[in-house]
């Protein structure tokens, strides 16, 4: 089985939105990626930190997900990162509540031995110092590595961005993080001034306006489904990035035609996961579902045209 190596949060998160709100549940990036990557036939990894205080409960449920824990460090006494947000009415906006780092502050990410020679790398949200971290520690080069970022490391650690965005084949980042960090407000130049930056692929995500990838002169587009109900985006984009990462890795063909199919699985997995508060949706998804709502998409895109 190919291997995919997670890196980012594990976490709790509080979340508001116009439809309820939740107390502290499971959240963080590479607890979604790691979910939502559990759908392909791989064997996976996450790289992270918590403190005592995270419940065994959920290492369990990672583990019953084929997900391999070992790189998940945890800090005695200390306590796990925390996240609070509130999203406003259209929920593309959310205002940040709280921001706990806690045993996040001085995490030295540790790669698991059997995981060093993982073929796909998805260095989820964290600061760019612990990105690099973990690919120095790679025993081989891996044949993709995935980035994702947000508009927080573009203010405060620039330099070190950069430097690790110089590694990576695959970044993917929303339309407002993309115009910040190469200063174009056009996502088709935005993309073209991000790719002299290192990656070959660009991934432009719009939330509930879909997703574009850019590599070289070529552009795919893919939607997002439209939902009847949908509850909190939190975790979205991660869930996108796992399907991406989790569809690449087990299918060892990273073709820009290829990388179309993983936009589109990635896509699908997320659509799920605005359904439900957290975590909810992703724990209680079965694969038929997910089949199912893959030929949705297809019939949304699928047309004949003569000319």
């Amino acid at each position: 089985m190919n291997k995919l190596l997670i890196v980012g949060t594990v976490a709790f998160d509080a979340i508001e939105t116009p439809f309820g709100k939740t107390d502290k549940i499971l959240g963080g990036a590479a607890t979604y990626i790691g979910l939502s990557a559990s759908f392909f036939n791989l064997q996976s990894a996450i790289v992270s930190v918590v403190g005592d205080d995270f419940p065994q409960e959920h290492l369990d449920l990672l583990t019953s997900r084929n997900i391999d824990i070992s790189g998940i460090e945890i800090v005695k006494g200390g306590k796990t990162f925390f996240w609070s947000g509130l999203y406003h009415n259209d929920l593309n906006s959310r205002d940040t509540l709280v921001t706990e780092l806690n045993v996040l502050a001085d995490f030295q990410p540790k790669v698991p031995q059997n995981f060093k020679d993982a073929e796909v790398v998805m260095l989820g949200n964290l600061h760019p110092l612990v990105q690099s971290s973990v690919l120095d520690q790679m025993q081989t080069t891996p044949k993709l590595v995935v980035l994702d970022t947000m508009n927080f490391w573009m203010d405060c650690a620039l330099p070190e961005l950069l430097d690790v965005i110089k590694r990576v084949d695959v970044i993917t980042i929303n339309d407002e993080e993309a115009r910040q960090l190469s200063g174009e407000y056009s996502l088709v130049k935005a993309a073209a001034k991000i790719h002299t930056l290192g990656p070959k692929y660009v991934v432009i995500k719009k939330g509930e306006h879909g997703a574009l990838l850019f590599h070289n002169n070529e552009v795919f587009f893919a939607p997002a489904l439209p939902l009847e109900e949908v509850y909190d985006p939190t975790g979205a984009g991660d869930t996108f990035a796992g399907g991406f990462s989790g569809y690449i890795a087990q299918s060892e063909n990273i073709s820009f035609e290829n990388m179309k199919n993983g936009i589109i699985y990635g896509s699908n997995l997320a659509s799920f996961c605005v359904e439900k508060f957290g975590t909810e949706r992703m724990v209680g998804l079965e694969e038929n579902e997910v089949n199912q709502r893959l030929k949705q998409f297809k019939a949304l895109t699928q047309f004949d045209i003569e000319l």
